[in-house]
């Protein structure tokens, strides 16, 4: 493998990084700060849910991967005669060394402890000792992994709230359930039966899945599943869906049941609160790393 690195200005990343996928046989392509680590970083990206202010940064360094010398080579030689190409400059092709990539993402990812006995394992890895409930998790395409901290949140509340509450879990809506891994944590702690739901059909086929290699019942699909009313209802998005649902979300709490929402940062909790005024009252329940856990009860 051979990395062609270029550096670029902002006007010409996004078709310097596109004529490298589309049209030259990139790989892949990463586009970084070039001053990163300098007086002159720029912090491009916002809070999460926050659109990018700008498609790359003033001296934005363009890292594209090739299969051999002779393709990026190529590439390089092609990309730089294009008109539009004349403030790109070429700054070097290096060999990259070849690693074991599985063996390096499977080291990034640890059992997690979300509250005493209750654990998220990935299946590499042996169930730690005294575990008493565990979620077997492995990466993929929806999200969901633990690691999270709105996700830690939301586990840590059902783990402290089931001893008291689980008899009453006789439904249970997961709303943008993402890898399953909340609804399956509500299944662990015995909740009944349980609809999990999001509007990406890959997070509803990973939810299956999740479900099945932890040997947990969950009636995983699209949002339209999610029918009547529930005496526990999560929804672990971001804070400007989550405004946007107050109606719906609530209309789906059952009379005494809880309401949980994550996805939310310190600073968005009064807006939440003021959106979710006419149905219930949400209070601060979790912090975690700038997150919070808001929940509400249902009159």
């Amino acid at each position: 493998m051979i990395e062609l690195l270029l550096l670029a200005p902002e006007e010409a990343v996004e078709t310097v990084t596109d004529a490298l996928i589309d049209e030259l046989g990139a790989l892949s392509v990463s586009v970084e700060d070039a001053d990163a680590d300098t007086d002159a970083e720029h912090a491009l990206f916002g809070e999460p849910g926050m659109p990018a202010p700008a498609g790359g940064w003033k001296r934005s360094r363009i890292v594209a991967l090739f299969e051999n010398d002779q393709a990026a080579t190529e590439a390089g030689t092609l990309l730089l005669a294009q008109d539009w190409a004349k403030d790109v400059a070429l700054v070097a092709m290096r060999p990259v060394a070849e690693q074991d990539w599985v063996r390096l993402t499977q080291s990034q990812f640890a059992p997690v402890e979300i509250a005493p006995g209750f654990w998220i394992v990935p299946s590499w890895h042996e169930v730690p000792a005294g575990a008493q409930r565990v979620i077997r998790l492995d990466p993929g395409l929806a999200f969901g992994t633990g690691t999270h901290p709105t996700t830690r949140m939301c586990l840590r509340w059902a783990a402290r709230q089931a001893p008291a509450l689980a008899p009453h879990w006789t439904r249970v809506l997961d709303y943008g359930c993402g890898s399953g891994i909340l609804a399956i944590g509500a299944a662990l702690h015995g909740a009944g039966r349980i609809d999990a739901v999001d509007i990406d059909p890959a997070a509803v086929e990973a939810t299956r899945a999740n479900a099945t290699a932890n040997k947990v019942s969950v009636n995983a699909g699209l949002p339209e599943l999610a029918q009547g009313q529930y005496p526990l209802v999560f929804a672990n998005i971001l804070a400007t869906p989550l405004k946007l649902l107050a109606p719906l979300l609530c209309s789906h709490v059952a009379a005494g049941g809880h309401l949980v929402l994550a996805g939310i940062l310190e600073r968005q909790a009064d807006e939440l609160t003021a959106a979710y005024a006419p149905w219930l009252t949400l209070r601060v329940d979790d912090r975690d790393d700038g997150w919070v856990l808001m929940t509400g009860t249902m009159a």
